[in-house]
């Protein structure tokens, strides 16, 4: 379904830490998981303290980009912040996705700071039988 090639990971998770948070125009990577589900493949984000209206999902060909921002809450006069570790800012992630799925019914649930979606198995990718003509009758082969 997709292509993940980052030998350098760990190098960059440790290059954000120091760098501090991700912005629009350098965004930090989000963690996932990707899987396939019956017809369906699923891609689960990580995204915990992101509201749902901070989510930007697009498709352009078959090219998937997930972009969030997680921002500040906010906090009274009096607070004084004694620990930070949580990341804010921006996360994206772009998969290229194989010709073989249905990008336009790609379905996106948000729950408990997971953004799941299910993208479709195309009709086209799907195992089929084909009928073979022999004279004047058919003969069905599966395969």
């Amino acid at each position: 379904m997709l292509m993940r090639t980052d030998p350098f990971r760990e190098l960059d998770r440790l290059t954000q830490q120091l760098m501090g948070p991700g912005t629009w125009s350098r965004p930090s990577a989000m963690p996932m998981d990707a899987y396939r589900e019956g017809d369906e493949y699923v891609v689960a984000f990580d995204l915990p303290g992101v509201t749902a209206d901070a989510i930007d999902i697009d498709v352009e060909r078959n090219m998937l980009t997930v972009k969030a921002e997680r921002r500040p809450v906010a906090k009274a006069d009096d607070v004084q912040m004694e620990l930070s570790e949580r990341p804010l800012g921006a996360f994206s992630r772009q998969l290229v996705l194989a010709d073989t799925l249905d990008t336009e019914h790609i379905k996106a649930d948000y729950d408990a700071g997971v953004l799941t979606l299910r993208i479709p198995i195309a009709e086209r990718a799907k195992p089929r039988k084909i009928s073979i003509g022999v004279g004047t009758g058919h003969q069905e082969i599966s395969g």
